[in-house]
């Protein structure tokens, strides 16, 4: 039995010897490498890595600070609209055989979030929190609650401001500058989410500039995060780690109306200059270059077409006449690919940048033309075109309006009209159905082209018909009002 194993042991031990010298003279040629060696010269360990090696993580972030500084002064918004009986009269066989028709709207009650943004209580929220109502109370973070009055608000930022009476020093938020911030930083969403108490959530810069369409003039460029956003937050803030204000939460990108990965915020450079409009002047001094563009949204044939394909920046489809724009010789089918120095390639960021600006300024554009590249000095107007200052307009029936500019008379195919940007709480609201955005465009068959011709014919007429139309909706619509007496302005 032994002398059978024996040539086996040996054949082992023979077969053993001569790996171990092809192991020690072979294996620098071998393709494989060792884990411990090769550590030393790959990034095993999750750090950055450029052409001067490896560099350390740095210590984690810490929200504590920002956190607890912030929750300070982010209020509790809760907003009530009175119960009201209203009268239609749809002008058909019914309202003719039994008289106009009465509803009676029950109390409805809402919340959101709000930012204070000084020591003596100025706080700016959302317009569509505040949108309507007949009474606002701000709740603090330790409890206290007071009454708020609605400063001014701007639908078409979704901004609005409140003012608290106060003999205290408040605890405020300090702007940040949008500009500046970066995808991948992180960020702090700051609210009173699902009626809770102040809720802290994290999460990073996802995008910039996203325009969503839901805005009523479509004043957008949001900042996309991914920090946990629910019905609630909207007003509250959104921090970055030194506890500075970057932006309002607004919007959530949600099949099912809660949270679902991504939230919106109006940047702050957007939001301070709106904020510091409504409160000199009532309303925000909107600023246009004066032309019309496509950006890369469009379908790749019609990028081709353009040229979008193979060129930065927005597409220019028209000039308005007597424009900054047309002033400074930019043309149709040029591209405009910076303002102030700032690349701009989408709707959203040339909003961003020119939103910040007061008709009357200038901006540096620079596009491109053939190939070559432009500069020139553009003076920004308002939608009217003028760079006159635009105040607050005052109430004709409780409600504001204002003029129907060129675009939009163009798209509606109708000379004259104006548009209704608050309904109010006054006789309009209170005998009618009638909704923000109705444009008017006669009372009693006869055209109207500003407020103040409203204001004209309701003083010549204890009744009225209202006739106009929903923007997106097919048909006229009519409205009626009666015993207008003392009811002009309320």
């Amino acid at each position: 039995m032994k002398t059978r194993l024996f040539p086996v042991i040996l054949t082992a031990a023979l077969t053993s010897v001569m790996t171990l010298f092809a192991v020690s003279h072979f294996q620098h040629n071998l393709p494989y490498f060792d884990v411990a060696q090769n550590a030393k010269q790959l990034p095993a360990n999750y750090v950055s890595y450029n052409n001067n090696g490896p560099t350390s993580s740095g210590a984690p972030v810490n929200f504590e600070s920002a956190a607890e500084s912030s929750v300070k002064a982010v209020v509790h918004v809760k907003t009530t609209v009175r119960s009201r009986a209203i009268t239609v009269d749809n002008n058909d066989m019914f309202s003719q055989l039994f008289g106009p028709q009465k509803y009676l709207i029950p109390e409805q009650q809402g919340s959101g979030s709000g930012v204070i943004i000084s020591p003596d209580g100025y706080i700016v929220t959302n317009n569509h929190v505040v949108a309507d109502a007949d009474e606002v109370v701000v709740t603090f973070n330790n409890r206290y609650d007071t009454k708020a009055k609605v400063v001014a608000s701007d639908p078409a930022t979704d901004i609005a401001v409140l003012k608290i009476t106060t003999d205290k020093t408040l605890p405020f938020m300090e702007f940040a500058n949008s500009d500046e911030v970066k995808l991948g930083q992180w960020v702090l969403a700051v609210g009173y989410p699902l009626n809770l108490d102040a809720t802290v959530t994290a999460g990073i810069i996802s995008a910039r500039g996203r325009s969503l369409g839901i805005t009523q003039l479509g004043v957008e460029s949001y900042i996309q995060t991914d920090a946990a956003v629910n019905p609630g937050n909207s007003g509250g803030a959104l921090v970055n780690t030194a506890g500075q204000l970057v932006g309002i939460n607004s919007a959530i990108a949600s099949p099912t109306g809660s949270y679902a990965g991504y939230s919106y915020a109006i940047p702050s450079n957007i939001v301070r200059k709106s904020v510091n409009d409504l409160i000199k002047y009532g309303t925000v001094q909107r600023a246009v270059i004066g032309v019309e563009y496509v950006d890369k949204s469009i379908s790749a044939e019609q990028q081709a077409e353009v040229g979008l394909d193979k060129n930065d920046g927005v597409y220019v489809v028209v000039v308005k006449p007597n424009s900054g724009a047309a002033k400074a010789g930019i043309q149709k089918g040029d591209f405009i690919t910076r303002i102030n120095g700032e690349a701009v390639n989408t709707k959203g960021e040339v909003q961003e940048q020119v939103a910040r600006y007061h008709p009357g300024d200038n901006v540096n554009v620079t596009y491109s033309r053939g190939g070559k590249e432009y500069n020139a000095n553009v003076l920004l107007t308002n939608l009217n075109g003028t760079t006159d200052i635009i105040k607050g307009e005052p109430r004709v029936l409780g409600a504001t309006f204002r003029q129907l500019n060129d675009n939009e008379k163009m798209t509606y195919n109708t000379d004259k009209g104006i548009i209704v940007t608050d309904i109010g709480k006054g006789i309009l609201a209170k005998q009618t159905k009638m909704l923000k955005g109705f444009v008017i465009t006669q009372v009693n068959n006869s055209p109207i082209g500003s407020a103040n011709d409203l204001m004209a014919a309701a003083s010549a007429n204890k009744n009225m018909q209202i006739a106009g139309f929903y923007p997106g909706r097919q048909g006229m619509y009519y409205y009626t009002l009666n015993n207008i007496d003392g009811s002009l302005g309320e």
